[in-house]
């Protein structure tokens, strides 16, 4: 047999173990970064959802519990909410703390606003 056809001997022996060793855990920090943006993202469409339901719902003259409880069902029931009122248009806060394993440590808090104007208010 050739030299170049034996594997395993000489120096390069391990040296795929060595290199993977080294990648592996940029692999996994490079996933968790995008998993952490992904949860982000979707968390944050979340948020502007339910801040449009919210004061979709003040707009028609819906009452307060209706409201708070479609934009908890929307943005999960950690979700905190601001409304308020300036003549006839009507803004809705909705903001939330993003969970997730890496997430919890950054602390990310993200919020949306939807302003209506309201059918009831003359």
């Amino acid at each position: 047999m050739s030299r170049h056809l034996q594997r395993g001997r000489g120096p390069e022996r391990g040296s795929v173990t060595a290199e993977l060793a080294v990648a592996l855990p940029a692999l996994v920090l490079l996933l968790g970064v995008i998993l952490g943006a992904a949860t982000v993202g979707v968390t944050q469409l979340r948020l502007e959802e339910a801040a449009r339901a919210g004061a979709r719902e003040i707009a028609r003259g819906e009452a307060g519990e209706s409201v708070e409880a479609t934009v908890r069902r929307l943005a999960g029931p950690g979700a905190g909410l601001e409304v308020a009122g300036d003549g006839d248009w009507t803004s809705v806060t909705v903001t939330t703390r993003v969970q997730g394993p890496f997430l919890d440590l950054l602390k990310v808090r993200l919020s949306a606003t939807a302003s209506g104007w309201s059918e009831h208010a003359r």
